[in-house]
């Protein structure tokens, strides 16, 4: 085993886009969609490239991968679930965004119940449903603009947040 004074993974020639996006850091959340019932036909993913545009409706927007099954699902059905994740979830991020091993499948490592949107994590204390207005495509990804039909704001409980590649854990009392 050799030791390395640098990340044996760093990319040799890292894209600066890429490094800005990592250094605007932000809440994590996990996007599902269809039914929890059928295995193939419902999806999740972890994103952090979002924004809530107030308004009457107001609409969350989203960066996801348009190869993702996720984007799928949702321009299938039409909804989605967006659900804020808390510092303990961090494994389930990971298994959502397909980093860490998900045995049985990423929806088999929480408990979810069915909404009108599709899939809800149980103990997600804000979470919205939402409904597909439009995708676009934007750089390498798809852009979902959605309506928000239902939100629940509750506890902001230990958030968990991402910036430059790391989960990041607020000090206490940094929440709102």
């Amino acid at each position: 085993m050799t030791i390395h004074s640098t990340h044996p993974f760093a990319d040799p020639e890292p894209d600066p886009v890429r490094r800005l996006r990592g250094r605007l850091g932000g809440a994590v959340s996990l996007w599902t969609a269809g039914d929890l019932e059928d295995q193939h036909g419902r999806a999740g993913l972890t994103v952090t490239s979002l924004m809530v545009a107030a308004g009457e409706p107001a609409r969350v927007l989203a960066l996801v991968d348009p190869d993702s099954d996720l984007a799928d699902v949702v321009a299938e059905t039409g909804r989605c679930v967006v659900q804020l994740l808390a510092w303990e979830e961090r494994d389930l991020a990971e298994a959502f965004a397909g980093t860490a091993p998900a045995p049985g499948g990423p929806f088999r490592q929480a408990d979810f119940e069915q909404t009108p949107w599709g899939p809800r994590l149980a103990g997600a204390s804000t979470w919205a449903g939402v409904r597909l207005e439009t995708t676009a495509s934007v750089g390498w990804s798809a852009l979902l603009t959605c309506v928000v039909e239902e939100i629940v704001v509750g506890d902001d409980r230990d958030p968990l947040a991402h910036r430059r590649g790391r989960w990041l854990r607020p000090a206490p009392g940094d929440s709102n």
